[in-house]
């Protein structure tokens, strides 16, 4: 018996000691990768193929519509509202291959934008990289748009986490009439502008009502704040009912890719040109929205709300 128990407390040692280990291994790998997400990920194309993504995108169903050809040769940030819940449309879009990315903008390379915090999770930051994800700061934006040679689509959710609070079906809410920074780096880069409006990803969840001003989206605002992200109460359907869950209600959602805003090049815009830019940006996507609204859906009486 003695025996027995001192070679299960030798196993004990010898899985503890391999386990300490392969942490400290993946934490010195960890501190050596931290700025990989903003230095254009480690996609891996084959994991974007893989054959779940069309499962994912067929669910819904999710599809990519493109407006008009896109030149590979020019770097693009492409504009994508709205935010939704949990963005499903935009990461099937545009961090894998279930809505066929690649072969209606062939030569265009796409990278997802999102917060920092998603690339501080073990193992998860390295298998979301695989899909073309990066971190949404300036520093990650820059590096992609300053490719001489084109063909990146840098996609960013523009609405950001306070857009994801509006998140209801029938809402059009856009959060976008302060946030300038993309079309001054746009202009710095001379990176095109590109609206992607996702008729339907509002409706893939029923949120708690919280209209503004309510005790409820107060603490939201706040926690948005303080942990820059938000905390919505929703709900979508289960598994085997449709009334109550966390997987999103089979809703249509159809993604359509506006025409860019083609830019020259200004490494020094003033406030004046990114004002400038930032409302043809929004006159661009209002128009997109209007014209396509009641293709894909939405009531003729409709119309985009912009926000701060």
């Amino acid at each position: 018996m003695k025996e027995i128990f001192s070679m299960v407390q030798s196993l004990q040692v010898d899985i503890l000691a391999d386990l300490h280990l392969y942490l400290c291994t993946y934490f010195a790998y960890y501190l050596y990768d931290r700025e990989t997400p903003a230095r254009g990920g480690r996609r891996l194309q084959c994991f974007r193929q893989w054959k779940l993504w069309k499962y994912y995108a067929n669910f819904f169903p999710l599809k990519l519509i493109k407006t008009v050809d896109l030149d590979p040769k020019k770097n693009y940030i492409f504009g994508c509202h709205p935010h939704g819940i949990l963005c499903y449309s935009h990461f099937g879009n545009f961090c894998t291959e279930g809505s066929g990315f690649s072969e209606l903008f062939p030569g265009l390379t796409s990278y997802l934008t999102v917060l920092s915090g998603q690339f501080m999770f073990p193992v998860f930051r390295d298998c979301f990289m695989l899909t073309g994800a990066v971190e949404v700061s300036k520093e990650s934006i820059s590096y992609l748009l300053s490719k001489e040679t084109g063909g990146n689509a840098v996609c960013v959710i523009l609405g950001g986490a306070s857009e994801a609070l509006d998140a209801n079906p029938g809402n059009f809410t856009v959060r976008a009439t302060k946030r300038k920074g993309f079309c001054r780096l746009a202009l710095k880069y001379g990176a095109s502008l590109v609206p992607v409006y996702s008729f339907g990803e509002n409706n893939l969840f029923v949120q708690v009502t919280n209209p503004d001003g309510s005790r409820l989206r107060k603490f939201q605002d706040f926690c948005t704040k303080r942990l820059g992200f938000s905390p919505p109460i929703f709900h979508g359907r289960g598994i085997f009912n449709y009334n109550f869950g966390l997987i999103p209600y089979r809703h249509p959602v159809n993604s359509v890719v506006g025409a860019p805003i083609n830019i020259e090049k200004n490494e020094k815009p003033t406030m004046e040109e990114v004002d400038d830019l930032h409302d043809r940006y929004l006159k661009a996507l209002t128009e997109l929205f209007e014209k396509y609204k009641v293709k894909y859906g939405v009531s003729e009486n409709d119309h985009l709300v912009f926000k701060d």
